[in-house]
């Protein structure tokens, strides 16, 4: 007769002596069985150097452009991002909108996403891009550099009667925009009143470097593509005009 084999615990009986499954939260103590091996360094983005391809980024480069308004003034086009970082270090992007594309085509249906992004500095300058992508990474990263090529320079002031400082806190005269069906209007207001604008709306007059001002906005506003291009369209005029 064959004779009984003793099982271990954490064992099964058998000639094979095949482990059995334990269920529950480990060890004692809360020590895991990898808890020795060293944890993997976190990777920080590098930053890509930007080699100028233009004969307006060689200038910028080499130091003999050092304003923006020194290229709005004689008419140059503006086609590399790296020329907006070059001239404005400070200028910080903020997604503003997120949002999906869906559209029906013979192999099935189609997804894509959008994004809306605003870059600007709180001191005088703002812009605004688009990006649509298969992924939204790539759209937001397409929406950044847009927004960089699309900084205009933004005349602040003070506009209100009641106010009449020397200080740069609100718009110097009244201005209004339109993007789509939205129109837009902003009037100067005393220092200290803050701005009366809505969620999205505030953020890019903040963006922008206004602090006190009045708004007023007609028509569908919750639609993000036109509501931000009616306020670019407002605050491009504060520089065209004054």
């Amino acid at each position: 007769m064959s004779q009984a084999t003793q099982s271990k615990p954490g064992q099964t009986g058998g000639p094979r002596g095949k482990r059995a499954p334990v269920y529950g939260r480990g060890p004692p103590g809360g020590v895991k069985g990898n808890g020795d091996r060293p944890k993997r360094p976190r990777r920080e983005p590098v930053e890509e150097v930007w080699i100028p391809k233009t004969n307006l980024g060689k200038k910028v480069a080499s130091g003999e452009i050092t304003s923006l308004e020194e290229i709005i003034e004689s008419g140059l086009r503006i086609q590399e991002a790296g020329i907006i970082k070059k001239l404005l270090p400070d200028l910080k992007s903020e997604v503003v909108d997120v949002g999906i594309i869906q559209k029906m085509t013979s192999n099935g249906q189609s997804t894509r996403f959008k994004a809306i992004v605003a870059a600007g500095n709180e001191n005088g300058y703002l812009g605004i891009g688009r990006g649509k992508s298969k992924q939204m990474r790539i759209a937001i990263e397409k929406a950044t550099s847009q927004a960089f090529l699309n900084v205009n320079p933004i005349k602040l002031g003070c506009g209100s009667w009641e106010c009449r400082c020397d200080q740069k806190h609100s718009v110097p005269f009244k201005v209004r925009g339109k993007g789509g069906s939205v129109t837009i209007e902003i009037i100067p207001a005393p220092r200290g009143l803050g701005l009366v604008a809505g969620g999205k709306i505030k953020r890019l007059l903040e963006l922008a470097g206004l602090k006190d001002a009045w708004t007023t906005a007609k028509g569908s506003t919750p639609t993000m593509s036109s509501t931000s291009k009616a306020v670019l369209d407002c605050l491009r005029q504060t520089f065209s005009q004054g």
